[in-house]
């Protein structure tokens, strides 16, 4: 069970854009990381964009189930996971997630926001602390 990605995105007028992410691409061979990478941040933006305000869903895509929760503000958390991972554990980490990011960083920042303009800097910390290490 493992968790690949961690987003924290806007669903503005008239697109979505990302405004900080986290991902965990060591287990895949070095020189397809950045294309790994490209392909959850690019599937993260289309799967919000496709889901409505106040909405959860889990969508597959290839061998990765991803779990979207978009609150009626626009902000809108997706976690890139592969199939074995509990998807009640990964909602209540995008609520948990959600939640700290809009009393940390103002809801003026949103629309205008980029992962170099948002510090927000605990993605990394929950994708750490929510993957699964398997038992020694």
């Amino acid at each position: 069970m493992r968790l690949y990605s961690l987003s924290v995105l806007y669903k503005g007028d008239p697109k979505v854009h990302l405004l900080k992410a986290a991902y965990d691409v060591s287990t895949f061979n070095f020189f397809q990381r950045s294309s790994v990478q490209e392909f959850m941040t690019f599937t993260s933006q289309l799967i919000v964009e496709r889901s409505e305000l106040g909405s959860r869903a889990s969508v597959k895509e290839q061998e990765y189930l991803c779990h979207v929760y978009v609150r009626s503000d626009g902000l809108a958390g997706v976690v890139i996971a592969d199939n074995e991972y509990p998807q009640r554990v990964c909602f209540t980490l995008l609520d948990k997630v959600l939640d700290e990011f809009s009393r940390q960083v103002s809801k003026i920042d949103w629309p205008s926001g980029s992962p170099a303009t948002i510090s927000y800097a605990a993605l990394d910390g929950y994708l750490s602390k929510y993957q699964v290490r398997p038992p020694q």
